[in-house]
């Protein structure tokens, strides 16, 4: 047979039934790849039925023997080769089952399996050759698609899904090519700068946190008397009161950040956001009124300590080295806290000038009682696994975060002179 007829042969054995055709219908498989100190770890995607067919064997993860010579296929069908003439050693690790949605054929069950290729020198991680024919020397109508869903050096941390290129049956030479993988070499200060980004974006995306830390800071600038918030406490008081609540939310999320990310504490993440939410709003009905006064910093520290177990969630499925996994938690961190500290800046100012007007009581209960709703609806789909219209609305709002700062600096200004003008009239007439 020629080559050129490759083609024909191919779209001929699909018809004489070995289900080739039949098994095109299913996406192609993908080969995502974690870039590691030591070894780069390969995670194998594929229809559950396409990898049958290849295999030639029917696949029962339950069974140890069906396991092991699903493993054995996986290693077999791999070979690495680089420049540095490396020795690679390839193992078949985790294999588990999952489910997942293509918007053409719908849901379908895959594979997921883990391998792990490590070379005796380093320096071959980010440049070798994957010789790979899995699936495709049964079912040539397949195609592996390869991408680097982690490069921690290259700044690649959240399953960025970067294409690398397509493992497939080559028709013209009627062979399956290898794949070159040449990545950068990457460096701790990109990985550091990937990290720093990251706690900012996680920062600007949680709306929840967001919505925590601004209702916290309601009612700072008040005097408490009783079981109400009275007069403005004045400039130096409040900055005091505000640096005291912000520093022990601070200690309290870094403390639980750092434990999660080494994974000396770690909760299930549901019953965490369900406190997340009740952090919400137990801190507005706070700022509606005093319910916890002169108890403000241990609040603080106690909610901080729920929302760095939220934080540390990112960081404990880094597949890295410690001293990588400490810069990453340095870089998230301060991440974190510059991001927030630009929130606060931007709102405290305007807060402050308020906080002396007469309107402050009606800005200070709309905010409350807005966020008391946002963290019940929150509360509610947390719980039941459910959405609500509420948390459709609320999650919305990082999307028009940007022009309710200006809004609120014009509105304060305007209170703040219009109040000012109102007690110099007054003062004017009284002296009259």
């Amino acid at each position: 047979m020629k080559i050129k007829n490759m083609q024909w042969l191919l779209l001929l054995l699909g018809i004489l039934g070995y289900g080739w055709a039949e098994a095109h219908s299913l996406p192609d498989c993908k080969a995502q790849l974690l870039v590691q100190s030591e070894q780069v770890v390969i995670k194998f995607r594929s229809p559950y039925e396409i990898l049958e067919l290849a295999s030639k064997a029917k696949i029962d993860l339950s069974s140890q023997e069906s396991l092991e010579a699903l493993k054995r296929y996986l290693v077999q069908h791999t070979h690495i080769s680089d420049s540095l003439h490396s020795q690679w050693t390839i193992t078949a690790s985790t294999i588990t089952t999952g489910q997942t949605t293509d918007p053409n054929i719908g849901t379908y069950p895959e594979i997921i399996a883990e391998l792990y290729l490590k070379p005796d020198n380093s320096n071959s991680l980010h440049s070798f050759v994957l010789h790979s024919d899995w699936v495709i020397h049964q079912i040539p109508t397949q195609s592996i698609l390869v991408s680097v869903e982690q490069d921690w050096a290259n700044g690649i941390i959240e399953n960025s899904g970067q294409q690398l290129g397509m493992i497939a049956w080559d028709i013209p030479s009627g062979k399956i090519l290898p794949l070159q993988i040449q990545l950068e070499q990457g460096s701790w200060i990109k990985g550091f700068i990937s990290m720093l980004k990251l706690g900012m974006t996680h920062i600007q995306e949680g709306t929840d946190h967001i919505l925590f830390v601004v209702v916290l800071l309601l009612p700072c600038m008040l005097i408490p008397i009783g079981k109400r918030w009275s007069s403005y406490r004045g400039l130096k008081s409040s900055l005091l009161e505000i640096l005291s609540l912000v520093t022990a939310f601070t200690v309290g999320h870094s403390l639980t950040l750092l434990l999660g990310a080494l994974e000396w504490v770690r909760l299930p993440s549901q019953p965490v956001e369900v406190l997340i939410a009740v952090s919400i709003l137990v801190s507005a009905v706070h700022a509606i009124f005093p319910v916890f006064s002169g108890k403000e910093k241990y609040i603080a520290i106690g909610f901080g300590l729920i929302h760095g177990l939220a934080f540390s969630s990112v960081l404990a499925d880094l597949a890295v080295s410690a001293p990588i996994l400490l810069v990453s938690i340095l870089g998230f961190n301060l991440g974190i806290e510059l991001m927030q500290f630009l929130l606060i800046a931007g709102i405290i100012p305007w807060l402050l000038l308020l906080s002396q007007t007469r309107i402050y009581i009606w800005v200070r209960l709309t905010g409350a009682i807005l966020a008391s709703i946002a963290a019940i609806g929150w509360i509610v789909e947390r719980v039941s696994g459910q959405g609500n219209s509420i948390t459709s609305v609320v999650d919305h709002l990082p999307d028009v975060a940007l022009p309710i700062i200006p809004g609120l600096a014009f509105v304060s200004v305007i209170s703040f002179l219009i109040q000012r003008l109102s007690f110099r009239r007054k003062h004017i007439s009284a002296w009259d």
